[in-house]
């Protein structure tokens, strides 16, 4: 079911989605201070080419002072309104019944689009939180 639902995702969307990230992961590359964001964008990125079946946890053991004062710096940046956008885009999959597991994947985005610093993504049945 989740790949059929990965299939649908990508057509009406996560393409789009996955090219944003894409590209905001090299500009943030380029600019060599900002290599953590970009990282965290290409992870983001193959995330939304393919979110059902997975799912975002935090890295407690690995999340330390400078990822918090790097995720309020995105936030203020580019979180809010990467979050504002994936609010938007849901309300009208919400419109159609296909299109509702659409809507709460797109929601589910939003705590990595707003502090994608100490997250990680695992496969759903994967049994985490495990020690890294």
């Amino acid at each position: 079911m989740s790949t059929l639902l990965n299939v649908i995702w990508l057509v009406f969307g996560g393409i789009w989605l996955a090219l944003g990230y894409l590209l905001a992961g090299i500009v943030c590359c380029l600019l060599i201070v900002t290599i953590p964001f970009g990282i965290a964008s290409f992870r983001i990125a193959l995330y939304a080419l393919w979110p059902f079946g997975r799912t975002i946890v935090d890295r407690h053991d690995k999340v330390g002072a400078l990822s918090t004062i790097g995720n309020v710096i995105w936030i203020l940046v580019a979180g809010i309104w990467i979050a504002i956008g994936h609010a938007l885009t849901a309300i009208p999959m919400f419109l159609s019944i296909v299109g509702i597991p659409l809507g709460i994947a797109n929601l589910k985005m939003i705590p990595v689009s707003l502090a994608p610093l100490g997250k990680v993504i695992v496969p759903v049945s994967s049994g985490y939180p495990k020690r890294f």
